[in-house]
């Protein structure tokens, strides 16, 4: 089994982009992240799969913190997708802030559930195991999620009479 200190060495950088793309600020995620190895440092001989194990307690953390502390700020992550040489950087720009200011309003499952489908590519087993619930209920987010950015998002993305 591999060490606490070279697993926090080889993935600590990927665990700490993972953390940030979550929260949107650079700041919590490191809160986060540091908690989360905290937590896992005492139980590492009983860990089995050191990554999984870890990004699931970094986003518990998450809606913990989200749940003990309610934020009048709304995070604006880069989420490193790519941009269309086409489009002017602009209007990306302003397309990632709404998308950014759209995830902020979502309560904090639905806004996991959303992020670890299509930022990490889990599918509803896996996010039902990362966040201790039913497949039905990480449904029930995404769902729920996606209905009210759909909702919003007309306004928000609509320019010039193009939908981007």
């Amino acid at each position: 089994m591999e060490s606490f200190d070279s697993y926090v060495t080889a993935d600590g950088a990927a665990l700490l982009r993972f953390a940030h793309a979550l929260t949107g600020d650079h700041h919590l995620a490191e809160d986060l992240v540091q908690e989360a190895l905290v937590r896992t440092h005492r139980r590492w001989n009983r860990v089995d799969q050191p990554g999984a194990y870890v990004r699931k307690a970094v986003v518990r953390q998450f809606l913990s913190w989200r749940r003990r502390r309610s934020s009048g700020e709304i995070p604006a992550p880069e989420f490193g997708r790519d941009e269309p040489s086409s489009a002017d950087h602009a209007d990306v720009l302003a397309d990632q802030d709404a998308l950014a200011a759209l995830l902020a309003t979502l309560p904090r499952q639905q806004r996991a559930v959303l992020f670890l489908r299509f930022f990490e590519d889990l599918d509803d087993a896996a996010i039902a195991d990362v966040l201790g619930c039913s497949a039905v209920t990480v449904r029930g987010y995404a769902s729920r999620g996606l209905a009210r950015l759909r909702e919003s998002a007309p306004e928000t993305f609509v320019r010039n009479g193009r939908t981007s």
